[in-house]
């Protein structure tokens, strides 16, 4: 009994605590998936400059509500396919572009 409750508790544990990135739009042009490019910085191991580097990971975005330039968080997720494995959590930022769009429309 106290087997089961507790592999629930930690199923519920990881749910609350995935991964999570913060990064930039860089394209919108599938349907519901999202390109996020990640600036990570790091100090050199011997060196000790700082290195910047990026990553892109592709999120799902269900209502297709992020729009390039938008700086949003991402949340790690179940595989969804070959490439997705994370997931839209919130749009942090809008961009200037993107409130242009809107008010021309």
């Amino acid at each position: 009994m106290t087997d089961i409750k507790s592999s629930t508790d930690n199923a519920a544990a990881a749910q609350q605590h995935r991964n999570e990135k913060v990064g930039q739009v860089v394209s919108t042009k599938m349907q519901k998936t999202i390109v996020v490019q990640v600036e990570m910085s790091k100090a050199h191991p011997r060196y000790k400059r700082v290195i910047r580097s990026s990553k892109k990971f592709y999120a799902h975005d269900e209502q297709n509500t992020a729009r390039l330039g938008d700086v949003v968080r991402i949340r790690e997720s179940r595989p969804l396919s070959k490439l997705k494995r994370w997931q839209l959590e919130e749009i942090v930022r809008r961009s200037s572009l993107a409130q242009a769009e809107e008010k021309a429309s």
